[in-house]
């Protein structure tokens, strides 16, 4: 078996990643209690013990607004760690999986994004994440920087869970209605993972590994279809009653983003297209109202 490292194994990614991951390859995960990427001496040891075949990056300073004003750590996290786990690869020649974001783009483009599409950071956040990529690039490792949006799961912090803990005590939620993006699910993004690596159920191969790394660069992996955040909390809400059709569901108001001020500002179009995923791997994420209904059925009943 092959071995893959991954980190940030606590998070609604690693997790996933994680558990998909196991049975297929010798899976050495590492949250941050074991594997702190702000610390970045801790690295290259851990790395080095796992002795991996593929790294798969999951770790991220995600506090979009907390980074702004945090930006050292955002940047120790999402921009120094990279480039070292990069550097580590290249070492052990191992394939580096490491996961980044729409928000590298200002979100003023009307169509989808592509992948050389320039990029313009609005914030510290998605600064750190683009410096991230360039620091993997630079490191000479095989690398797959796979970007993606508006992630949620069953586990970790996220919008879909965020919405219904506070529909469960609230009556009505104000949500953004003018930004757009696909709701990619956390379940979906392993799978996508494992894809890459080997066929669906079969143990994971160097051979398969080696074939992935030599198509190095940066992809865009999100769900089909688009929507709001208004509209991804509409379907949340409906998904969710469909299941347990006795749950009061609060009002929900439409808002444009200037009622709802934050530290950092975020990208009206995080629409990306996977088009490149697809041409060179032959992979898609199905459309996004699919991992919602699996997501919303993989919570506790309640």
């Amino acid at each position: 078996m092959i071995r893959v490292l991954v980190t940030g194994a606590r998070g609604q990614v690693g997790t996933e990643v994680a558990r998909e991951l196991q049975g297929r390859a010798k899976v050495v995960a590492h949250d941050r209690s074991t594997l702190d990427l702000e610390l970045k001496d801790e690295i290259a040891p851990r790395v080095r013990e796992a002795r991996p075949d593929v790294i798969v990056n999951c770790a991220a300073f995600t506090g979009v607004d907390r980074a702004e004003s945090e930006p050292h750590a955002a940047r120790a996290v999402n921009a120094i760690a990279p480039g070292i786990l990069g550097e580590e690869a290249r070492r052990a020649d191992a394939l580096l999986i490491h996961f980044s974001t729409d928000y590298v783009f200002d979100g003023r483009k009307r169509a989808p994004y592509i992948e050389d599409d320039p990029t313009h950071p609005l914030g510290v956040y998605g600064r750190t994440k683009l410096e991230g990529e360039r620091a993997v690039e630079q490191s000479g490792c095989r690398h797959l920087i796979v970007r993606t949006s508006w992630v949620y799961g069953p586990h970790g912090a996220n919008f879909m869970l965020t919405m219904l803990r506070l529909g469960a005590s609230r009556e009505e939620l104000r949500i953004v209605a003018d930004q757009r993006g696909a709701p990619t699910s956390s379940r979906e993004l392993a799978r996508l993972v494992h894809r890459l690596l080997g066929n669906e159920g079969a143990e994971i191969t160097r051979a398969k590994v080696d074939g992935v790394g030599a198509k190095s660069g940066i992809y865009h992996a999100t769900a089909g279809g688009e929507t709001t955040w208004f509209g991804f909390a509409e379907a949340i809400f409906a998904e969710a009653r469909r299941r347990n059709p006795a749950m009061r569901v609060p009002r929900l108001v439409a808002i444009p983003t200037s009622e709802y001020p934050t530290a950092a500002m975020r990208p009206a179009n995080s629409v990306l297209s996977s088009a490149r995923l697809n041409a060179v791997f032959g992979l898609a994420i199905p459309d996004w109202r699919e991992g919602l209904e699996e997501a919303v059925s993989a919570l506790p009943a309640g």
